[in-house]
C-alpha cells in the first residue's frame, strides 16, 4: 500500500471567503505512511483544508496531488483514492445501521462492506438498531467505520473522536495505528492533545488559517530542551523583571487553575543545557522556585505555548 506516491502533496493552497482568510497559502507533503494530527483551536482551518482535499470546498489558489491524484474540478478522481469522515454528522435516521453503512459505501470495491461491518461490530455497534437510535459519539463510529473500511492509499478524517468517551477514543486510535501499519496515510484533525500525542507521527498546528509549527518527534525533544519552566510563589512582573536584570528573558508567564499566589514562567535557552540559567537565576532576589520543568515538553504545554491557551 505504501508507496512514494502515496501520500499527501500541498502546493499553495488557500481559501478565502469574501474578506475571511479561511486557509492561508500552505505547502507542505506528508510522505506515505505517515499519521498526521492536525491541530488547532476551532476557527483555525482544520476543517476547511480537510474539505478542500477531498474536493468539497474549492480552493481559492494553489494545487494539491493526493496518492499522485491531482485535486481538480468536483474532486471525484480523488475521492477514488481517499475516504473522507467528516466532521458533520448527517444519516438517514429511519434506516438501521446496516443499510447506512451500504449506502456510504456506495461505488466502492465489494469487500469493503464486510470489512466495515467487522469494524463497526469491533466498536460494539448495534447495525440492526435504527440510525435515529444511536447516540451521537455512535454515529461518529459508524461513519468512522465506512471511511476505513475502502481499500484506499489515504483517509482524511475530520475529528473522528469528538464525542467519545475516553475508552471510546482509545478503541478508534487502535484501529487508526493499525490502518496506518498497513501503509496507508492519515491526515486527522483534533483538539484532544492526548490522544493525537500518542498516535501520531508528526503534527500540524494551524492558528487563524495558518500553519504555525510543523512539528515531528525529533523536533518537539529539540524544543523541550531549549525551554526551562518554572514556577515561583511571586507574581508575574516581579518574575520578569528579576530575570531582566539577569540576562534572562521571560517568554511567557502564566498561572495555572488553583494555584494562586504561584506563577509559572517559560525561559528559552541558549542550548540545552540549563545549568547557565540556574547559575543567572541565583543572581536574583527570587525566592527558589517551586517547580522545574525541562527535557519533556508534552503536547499540552506545547499548544500553550503556541497559543498561550491550555489544550484539552
Amino acid at each position: 500500500m505504501s508507496t512514494p506516491s502515496a501520500g499527501i502533496a500541498i502546493d499553495g493552497l488557500s481559501r478565502r471567503f469574501g474578506e475571511h482568510v479561511a486557509l492561508a497559502p500552505l505547502s507542505l507533503t506528508i510522505r506515505a505512511g505517515e499519521l498526521v494530527g492536525l491541530l488547532g483551536p476551532n476557527g483555525s482551518g482544520k476543517s476547511t483544508l480537510l474539505r478542500m482535499l477531498v474536493g468539497l470546498v474549492r480552493p481559492s489558489a494553489g494545487s494539491a496531488r493526493i496518492a499522485g491524484v491531482p485535486l481538480a474540478g468536483d474532486g471525484l478522481a480523488v475521492r477514488r483514492v481517499a475516504t473522507f469522515a467528516p466532521g458533520e454528522i448527517a444519516l438517514y435516521g429511519e434506516w438501521s445501521a446496516h443499510a447506512q453503512l451500504d449506502w456510504l459505501l456506495r461505488g466502492r470495491e465489494r469487500a469493503a462492506f464486510p470489512r466495515a461491518r467487522a469494524i463497526a461490530e469491533r466498536l460494539g455497534l448495534p447495525l440492526r438498531a435504527a440510525v435515529r437510535s444511536y447516540s451521537h459519539g455512535m454515529k461518529r463510529q459508524l461513519l468512522l467505520a465506512a471511511a476505513l473500511a475502502p481499500d484506499v492509499p489515504v483517509r482524511l478524517l475530520d475529528e473522528p473522536t469528538e464525542g467519545l468517551d475516553p475508552t471510546k477514543r482509545g478503541e478508534v486510535l487502535a484501529l487508526l495505528r493499525e490502518d496506518r501499519a498497513t501503509g496507508r496515510t492519515l491526515l486527522l484533525s483534533s483538539h484532544h492533545l492526548g490522544e493525537v500525542d500518542a498516535a501520531c507521527t508528526r503534527l500540524l498546528f494551524l492558528s487563524t488559517g495558518r500553519c504555525i509549527a510543523d512539528e515531528d518527534a525529533r523536533s518537539l525533544e529539540q524544543r523541550a530542551a531549549s525551554l526551562l519552566r518554572l514556577r515561583f510563589p511571586s507574581d508575574a512582573q516581579r518574575i520578569s523583571d528579576a530575570l531582566a536584570r539577569v540576562g534572562l528573558s521571560a517568554a511567557r508567564t502564566w498561572q495555572a487553575p488553583g494555584e494562586d499566589g504561584h506563577t509559572w514562567v517559560s525561559c528559552r535557552l541558549e542550548g540545552s543545557d540549563p545549568r547557565p540559567a540556574f547559575a543567572r537565576l541565583s543572581a536574583t532576589d527570587l525566592p527558589a522556585p517551586s517547580a522545574v520543568q525541562h527535557g519533556r515538553l508534552s503536547l499540552t504545554e506545547l499548544y500553550h505555548e503556541l497559543y498561550g491557551v491550555e489544550g484539552v
